[in-house]
């Protein structure tokens, strides 16, 4: 199977990571060439984008489409572009072209809601965010509360921020919007199915959740349940779909039960969110294209994989601030389900959400320890909880999917797993928290090394802690470690590969 991909952005979570899905079930993802992608704050071609789209839609079994790439040219292109609304639908609207001319070829799609950061970062943000990001935020929250009938502050924020940095926030925010209404309308028209409305980086009350409040209104209204699904993420998506796409050569979705060890873990709220974990975990997976089998589900012998969630930390640990406190007996409770899973013979699945932007440590030795870590089917752990459970699930189906179209490629499974220990915790979790401890490091987890040396130095340290790790892994020392870079120049995102 040969699946058309128009990626998130250019990073290896959004560009790579579909593919080492789609390989498990033996498929193959197929990408635009670099010079029409991003890179970082530069714009992706768009046109020629739309373009590449047209002339692939020709020779692939399905198609998977950002259209914040398509619209904008790349996610951050969709927060800091001038764009105008006008050129954005002009180049949305070549996926109806597209569905014109093949009319049967599968069509999926993610859109993004205009996330509003709370920081002053402004790596990935109009330059103003380094003087008014928390305020902003903030005002997105107030005017969500306020229209809620709720007690807010907009008056007090609105004077924080200067008017003219307010009504370009928010008229980026009203293109945005108006854009994400017409991808309803694609779905509505029966141009994509499934479309999935996404939220990065936000909060139970944000400019991003009530305009995802919004657009949950129409897609009601227009009836248009499962082909339009709304849920906390951004990065993982494309696996999500790819996953979806190869579920589509199945007589019957795949059945997936979810078991949350620690009593109450699934109504905790991940930070970044603004749902339940236990409501993302099931939507994940739904858009992943499984069927969802829940703990009171007593006899579900027809479950094909488990998938196993280690809750968040209910006091918001984040490997990019201090390091979180272990929780021993939170850790002992999920080993123990996974293992219980493993000895009734099933195929596992462990979304660790403990903590965000890296796994937790103590639970990966904790299964390393009892032997079971190697015989995993997927491991997930990086940045959201959102992330993390969409990574896992896509690979989780992909494994399904493989096993009973007889396609299991058992290389490219391992591959992943190791990928995912590998970034998630030996880097994210462990590596990146040790050398941020020096000084000429710490400040560029968002903002991109200025002096390359330093990048290198950095660069090589990682290849050489990383290549440690990847032997101390269950058959870690088959495989070899190459191509250690750094994709937006910075430390928080790492990219390699693994070859052996």
């Amino acid at each position: 199977m040969r699946i058309g991909l128009l990626p998130l952005d250019e990073r290896p979570v959004n560009l790579t990571l579909p593919g080492m899905v789609a390989a498990i079930a033996g498929a193959r993802v197929v990408t635009p060439p670099r010079e029409l992608l991003p890179r970082m704050r530069a714009a992706g071609d768009a046109d020629g984008l739309a373009r590449w789209l047209t002339e692939q839609a020709h020779d692939v079994d399905a198609l998977v489409l950002s259209l914040d790439m398509l619209g904008y040219g790349g996610l951050i292109a969709s927060r800091t572009s001038s764009d105008s609304l006008t050129d954005v639908v002009r180049r949305l609207a070549t996926v109806g072209e597209v569905r014109a001319a093949r009319p049967q070829l599968p069509i999926s799609a993610v859109t993004t809601v205009m996330r509003a950061s709370r920081s002053y970062s402004a790596a990935e943000e109009p330059a103003y965010w380094s003087e008014y990001g928390v305020e902003l935020h903030r005002l997105g929250g107030a005017l969500h509360q306020q229209f809620l009938g709720e007690p807010h502050d907009r008056s007090a924020l609105e004077a924080a921020v200067p008017a003219d940095v307010r009504r370009d926030f928010l008229a980026r925010r009203l293109r945005n919007h108006a854009a994400d209404l017409y991808a309803l309308s694609l779905a509505s028209t029966g141009v994509v199915s499934p479309l999935l409305v996404t939220a990065d980086d936000t909060a139970p009350r944000s400019a991003g959740s009530l305009e995802q409040l919004w657009l949950d209104h129409w897609a009601d209204a227009l009836g248009l349940g499962e082909h339009v699904q709304s849920f906390p993420g951004a990065d993982e998506v494309c696996s999500v779909l790819v996953a979806r796409t190869l579920v589509g050569t199945l007589d019957r979705p795949p059945r997936i039960a979810v078991r949350v060890p620690e009593p109450g873990g699934e109504e905790r709220v991940a930070p970044y969110e603004n749902v339940p974990v236990g409501v993302t975990v099931r939507r994940q997976l739904r858009a992943s294209g499984a069927d969802v089998l829940d703990e009171a589900d007593t006899a579900d012998d027809t479950a094909d994989a488990v998938l196993v969630l280690h809750a968040p930390d209910p006091h918001r640990g984040d490997w990019c601030g201090r390091r979180p406190t272990p929780a021993p007996e939170t850790v002992e409770a999920t080993v123990a389900a996974v293992m219980r899973e493993l000895e009734r013979g099933r195929v596992v699945g462990l979304a660790d959400v403990r903590y965000t932007n890296g796994g937790d440590d103590t639970l990966v030795e904790a299964l390393a320890r009892a032997g079971v870590l190697g015989a995993l089917a997927a491991y997930g752990g990086w940045n959201t909880a959102g992330n993390t459970i969409g990574s896992v699930a896509a690979a989780l189906v992909s494994r399904i999917v493989a096993t009973k179209r007889d396609t299991h490629d058992e290389f490219a499974e391992q591959r992943l797993l190791l990928h995912r220990l590998l970034e998630d915790v030996a880097y994210q979790a462990v590596v990146r928290t040790e050398l941020a401890a020096h000084d000429v490091y710490r400040a560029h987890v968002s903002m991109p090394f200025d002096d390359p040396a330093v990048a290198e130095t950095y660069r090589r340290e990682v290849d050489r802690r990383l290549s440690d790790h990847l032997r101390a892994l269950p058959g870690g020392a088959q495989w070899r470690l190459t191509g250690v870079r750094l994709p937006w120049g910075r430390t928080f995102e790492v990219d390699f590969s693994l070859e052996r």
